[in-house]
């Protein structure tokens, strides 16, 4: 496994020391209850060249109106994705009110993402990037080990040598145990939330999982709303005998119709796609223009094209990933629509599964498509996670597993959840993946509390 070094680097890597580094706070303003304060933090773009190119982390420091100028305990929390910017809360929301009870909560822009340095085909454009191997070897730098080491850098300017709670939800639950790996010094308590991945899983091993859970998930979507089969199938032959076209220009395709099943893992989102599909046809039988905005609004990637380009990659571990979803797919052939075109079979819609069309056809994301297929032959990747030091534990560590995850696979999280020394796992079918944004806190309270030896 990759070493890590005696100053808590990656890869035999040691930090920049503090001070080395400017942490600018350029903002403070108030919400109902709390206190926000901005933070940009200058970071090399690739530590195996320190001296090299920069680019910017930003973080949102938040804390209760009512604890201001007293010391607590920090929570960073890392967030799902890959490629999404951490939640932009207004006042307590959701588990946010939780964790100010008991810490000074930092919400972090993952590289890449919100605020800090953005990356998207339009900015590595204005960087003069337009070699696709050169863009593939940029974007190969905003992994999980990136991001854990952009985490160290800042906690070492916030909290000195004090170790930090993590949060970590779904990609973000891989990022804290990536952090549990190779600089468990700096990680005072863990708590993971739909996030615990496989170890030695590839992007294969995955896929090879959730599609049989989507296929349940689509099962369950059409048992609730049986009049769906047929909606279903009705918008479908529309679309594959037409020129539906989505708001960005691009033509909508069967295929990706099908992608808009991507929601039904989260507590809401069957019931948004029934109602999606119950507005989908007017009158003479069209598309209406309420769906085609809506269907772009759950396809596009222009708010996150890291999602498309790295999904995969965030599994990869020595080997190429070769478009993985893509290829295991032919294992399930319930997924393919001719079914549902030419006879009675219902439409399976798909779940968290990127493949290369996606980027081809969207706008966003079609000068990127020879990056991303360059970073899917790509045939050298690191370690993500080092199980000889997760054995060893001495952090206190929680995870909530879902049950019937779709996204992150109850059958790869709970060995993982196994051989990680001294986590404690709570199995549970009460929520989906989303459970830590809709409980209110519950999710956070409990796992907060199995830490402390209270639950």
């Amino acid at each position: 496994m990759t070493p890590v070094s005696a100053e808590g680097g990656l890869g035999g890597l040691a930090f920049i020391p503090p001070g080395s580094r400017d942490n600018i706070p350029v903002s403070t303003y108030r919400h109902p209850g709390t206190v926000v304060t901005g933070h940009f933090f200058s970071v090399p773009l690739d530590r195996s060249r320190p001296d090299g190119e920069r680019i910017e982390v930003f973080a949102r420091e938040v804390t209760a109106a009512a604890s201001e100028g007293k010391e607590q305990p920090w929570l960073v929390f890392l967030q799902g994705g890959p490629g999404f910017a951490a939640g932009r809360m207004v006042a307590r929301q959701a588990w946010l009110d939780r964790a100010l009870r008991g810490f000074r909560v930092l919400l972090l822009d993952q590289r890449g993402t919100g605020r800090s340095t953005p990356v998207s085909a339009a900015s590595l454009a204005r960087r003069g990037r337009r070699d696709p191997a050169a863009i593939a070897e940029y974007l190969a730098c905003f992994r999980a080990d990136a991001i854990v080491l952009d985490a160290e850098l800042v906690r070492r300017e916030l909290c000195g040598d004090e170790p930090w709670a993590v949060l970590g939800q779904s990609f973000g639950g891989f990022c804290a145990v990536t952090y549990l790996s190779f600089a468990p010094h700096g990680v005072r308590e863990a708590m993971i939330t739909g996030g615990l991945p496989g170890l030695a899983a590839g992007a294969e091993d995955v896929y090879r999982h959730t599609y049989p859970i989507v296929a349940r998930k689509v099962a369950a979507h059409y048992d609730r709303y049986p009049m769906d089969v047929e909606r279903a199938r009705d918008v479908a032959r529309v679309i594959a005998s037409g020129d539906a076209r989505l708001p960005d220009g691009r033509p909508l395709t069967v295929r990706a119709f099908q992608a808009l099943g991507h929601a039904l893992g989260t507590g809401d989102g069957s019931h948004e796609l029934h109602y999606l599909l119950e507005d989908a046809l007017d009158g003479d039988g069209e598309l209406t223009e309420g769906f085609l905005r809506g269907a772009w609004e759950l396809l596009s990637f222009s708010g996150a094209p890291l999602y498309a380009v790295l999904h995969e990659a965030c599994y990869a571990q020595g080997e190429a990933t070769r478009w993985a979803a893509q290829r295991v797919r032919a294992q399930f052939p319930a997924f393919d629509p001719d079914a549902a075109l030419d006879g009675d079979a219902p439409l399976m819609f798909t779940g968290e599964m990127v493949y290369p069309w996606m980027v081809a056809e969207d706008p966003a994301l079609a000068r990127l498509r020879e990056a991303a297929d360059a970073l899917a032959e790509r045939p050298r990747w690191p370690p993500l996670y080092d199980p000889v030091r997760l054995a060893a534990g001495g952090v206190p560590a929680a995870a909530a597993v879902y049950y019937d995850d779709m996204y992150v696979p109850r059958a790869l999280s709970e060995p993982t959840a196994a051989a990680i020394g001294g986590l404690r796992a709570w199995v549970t079918s009460e929520w989906e993946h989303d459970g830590l944004r809709v409980s209110g806190g519950a999710v956070l309270d409990r796992l907060i509390a199995m830490n402390h030896g209270e639950a």
